[in-house]
């Protein structure tokens, strides 16, 4: 009896001692994305939810971070990286849900695409005005990300309204205006097909005129896309760089160019630190499923909301020696192919302008082509620049791309000669 009466003692006193160290145990993190209703002007009866973390600094950093198509904020936040950042980094997160049939944002409507015009981007800004006054964010440190249908919205949220965001990280988008339509439906197939290309001044055109009152700063542009992206095909990334690089009033021939991972492909435009006002982020064999893992951590660079001030350590790929590489990348279906061609100048000294000889397969005929003239449409051909993209400073790239059809051969050209001296392939 003794040594139960003993045994039962020391069980007291042992759950005594745990629930003594329960109660003075630092308080697990207490941050939740909750909803928000009435949130201000809302045409389209957008759902707004909100993430604090916990210990935000008194006038914190806003994203807004918007979802792809049948998707839903809730589902961006529980499925991106965001939100733990946000733990570190100690900035707010807005995201925005979709009301529309497919869960997909207005990108294509007159309305979204004309400053306080209507449509999906006017709920967005009134959720963004209702965290500054309510959490006192930094209007100077607002910024918004995207994917798909998102970073389509991307583009248009910091083409309209520059006055508002500071910076954009568009992942799988298309240039602002690109999607526009006047019959009232929401899908633009040409431009998701990678076939509507226009000049840079054309493009940056149609981003100034969406808030033609505005003279100030423009944000700064972040832009994602994978090579294989069959959605939004990817010559709409070299649109985007066009558009945005004009915006900037900078020339479309990077600043710098180098391969943070082994299948990115980076370059920068007006600047070469982690935060140039356009960032331009290939990613090589990658379809529409981005963003990857790692990835976030760079926007959040790109905003300069990390601590680190500039890049990870990982120290980028130098670019091999030579005149010249060529990256070539297809995407094909059963009777066509789209190419994009990217000229790397790896020697010392600058390129005024360029032509690229490589001979097709038999069997493929080029049908229409983007940032070059190509000649002839079959065979041996030749691929010359275009008045806005022959210049190309040592270590900066040149792309270009055209459609085929084909045979039944779909392979890769064997060689390739800039200016008559072979180069290096990809």
């Amino acid at each position: 009896m003794k040594l139960r009466a003993r045994i039962a003692g020391a069980l007291i006193a042992a759950a005594a001692i745990v629930a003594a160290g329960l109660m003075t145990a630092p308080s697990a993190a207490s941050a939740q994305l909750t909803e928000v209703t009435g949130f201000g002007a809302n045409p389209t009866n957008l759902r707004m939810h909100l993430y604090v973390p916990d210990g935000v600094p008194a006038r914190p950093a806003l994203l807004v971070a918007v979802h792809h198509c049948a998707g839903s904020g809730p589902a961006f936040h529980s499925g991106t990286e965001f939100a733990s950042l946000a733990d570190r980094y100690k900035f707010i997160v807005v995201h925005p849900s979709a009301s529309r049939s497919g869960s997909c944002f207005d990108v294509s409507s007159p309305s979204a695409l004309r400053h306080d015009g209507g449509g999906d981007p006017v709920g967005i800004v009134s959720m963004v005005r209702y965290v500054q006054q309510r959490h006192h964010a930094d209007p100077a440190r607002t910024f918004v990300i995207g994917a798909s249908s998102g970073g389509m919205l991307t583009n248009v949220l910091v083409g309209a309204y520059p006055d508002v965001f500071r910076a954009g990280a568009s992942f799988m988008g298309v240039p602002f205006g690109c999607f526009a339509t006047t019959d009232g439906s929401s899908w633009n197939s040409a431009c998701a097909g990678g076939q509507v290309v226009r000049t840079p001044q054309q493009w940056g055109d149609l981003v100034r005129a969406a808030s033609p009152g505005y003279g100030g700063p423009r944000p700064r542009m972040q832009i994602w896309h994978g090579t294989e992206d069959a959605t939004q095909r990817h010559p709409n990334f070299q649109e985007q760089v066009n558009q945005w690089t004009n915006v900037h009033g900078l020339s479309q021939t990077p600043s710098r160019t180098d391969q943070p991972r082994a299948n990115w492909t980076r370059t920068r435009y007006g600047g070469t630190g982690a935060m140039a006002p356009v960032e331009a982020i290939s990613v090589q064999g990658v379809g529409h499923s981005l963003p990857a893992a790692g990835m976030a951590a760079r926007v959040v660079d790109f905003f300069g909301l990390s601590d680190s001030g500039g890049d990870p350590a990982t120290p980028p790929s130098p670019l091999p020696g030579g005149p010249c590489r060529v990256t070539y990348t297809t995407n094909s279906w059963s009777t066509g192919f789209t190419a994009t061609v990217t000229i790397t100048n790896t020697g010392g000294a600058p390129i005024s302008s360029w032509s690229l000889a490589f001979t097709l397969p038999a069997g493929q005929t080029i049908t229409s082509t983007w940032n070059a003239t190509v000649t002839p449409a079959g065979g041996q051909v030749t691929a010359r620049n275009v008045s806005y993209n022959g210049g190309v400073a040592p270590g900066a790239s040149a792309s270009f791309g055209f459609q085929a059809a084909h045979g039944g051969d779909t392979a890769e050209p064997a060689a390739f000669t800039l200016d008559g001296t072979a180069c290096a392939v990809a």
